[in-house]
């Protein structure tokens, strides 16, 4: 079974501090859109989140904080979910920033088997990426270190394979600033004929 791990930690600094998960995107959350293509592609999702759990009572899923390991960046809910999907037998984990909404349909398939990390035009998108849980060991070995928790330095540890994905426009297209929301509005709402 493939599990799945929404990374819905970050800041949202460049948008106001505004927490990415709940901003609107055609009238509905950028968590809700992310669901709707995510789900009918694996078997169990989580959502990694630091802060108050409540904020996602809408949606029924398990909510990990990042524990001891807190400060280290994705990596540390990386941890967390691949110690969850092995808790729910599953052989492995998508993570997929919370801030994605127009993921592929067929984007776990293509990045079966783990481990392996999506590109578009030659850009990696670090983590949109698919982890054996057999990896989580490593991990936390990599985090005792002391180096910079980069998710680029661990992809290469596990030897993940680049897979590329074609298109007219990023499918991983991260909604970080108001341009790129603005962008992303763009891209949900076809030109009138």
């Amino acid at each position: 079974m493939i599990a799945a791990l929404i990374l819905a930690g970050g800041a949202g600094s460049r948008l106001g501090g505004t927490d990415k998960a709940f901003v609107q995107l055609a009238g509905k959350p950028l968590i809700s859109h992310l669901l709707t293509r995510l789900d009918p592609q694996v078997g169990k999702i989580a959502i990694s989140a630091n802060g108050d759990a409540t904020r996602f009572d809408a949606y029924p899923l398990l909510v990990l904080p990042d524990g001891a390991l807190g400060g280290r960046g994705p990596l540390a809910g990386l941890a967390a979910g691949l110690e969850w999907a092995a808790q729910q037998n599953a052989d492995s984990l998508v993570t997929l920033p919370v801030d994605t909404p127009f993921i592929p349909p067929d984007l776990v398939a293509r990045l079966t088997p783990a481990p392996s990390v999506a590109a578009y035009q030659g850009r990696q998108h670090h983590l949109v990426a698919h982890w054996p849980v057999s990896v989580l060991p490593s991990l936390l070995q990599f985090l005792q270190t002391g180096a910079p928790y980069k998710v680029r330095d661990f992809l290469i540890i596990c030897s993940a394979r680049q897979i590329a994905f074609e298109g007219a426009t990023d499918p991983f297209l991260n909604i970080n600033t108001p341009e790129d929301l603005a962008r992303a509005r763009e891209l949900h709402s076809p030109p009138a004929e």
